[in-house]
């Protein structure tokens, strides 16, 4: 298969060291999920100014209930009064070598979830089974035309 996004290596924001420990986490993450009904772990790990945060998914018997690991991860990055979102990665442990690209993305929840706390230029690293499955995007590649709220009416 050939790669057709950017690889890890070529992040902009990170040094190869900080790209390590951030995709580690996203992985480590994922032994934490609550996937009982699916049994497909995610971890996620948000790369702050100031330091790493984890979150897993979290699944629930209603399953529109449950919650995705980036958002558990930057909602704890939110909570804890972040400064600046520099990266997020994203490990589907549980994903077979066989998977496609695109059941290993974020969710469109996440995508403006993220478009809500990090910049376009963020970069997101996902970290699939092969080197294949683990391309780098920034947020813009991701959700071009994100949701906005228009500007409140002012005055009468």
């Amino acid at each position: 298969m050939t790669h057709l996004y950017r690889a890890h290596a070529e992040s902009t924001r990170l040094t190869p060291a900080e790209v390590t420990e951030l995709t580690a986490a996203a992985v480590a993450a994922a032994d934490t999920a609550y996937a009982r009904y699916s049994d497909f772990r995610v971890g996620a790990a948000v790369r702050t100014d100031r330091r790493l945060y984890r979150g897993a998914n979290i699944e629930n018997a209603s399953f529109s209930l449950g919650l995705c690991a980036e958002r558990t991860a930057l909602a704890r990055a939110v909570t804890d009064g972040y400064s600046e979102i520099l990266a997020i990665a994203v490990a589907c442990v549980s994903a077979p070598a066989t998977s496609d690209l695109s059941s290993l993305m974020p969710c469109g929840a996440c995508r403006q979830w993220l478009a809500e706390f990090a910049e376009p230029g963020t970069e997101i690293f996902i970290c699939g089974p092969t080197p294949e499955l683990s391309p780098l995007f920034t947020l813009a590649e991701l959700m071009p035309i994100p949701f906005t709220m228009p500007p409140r009416p002012t005055g009468g």
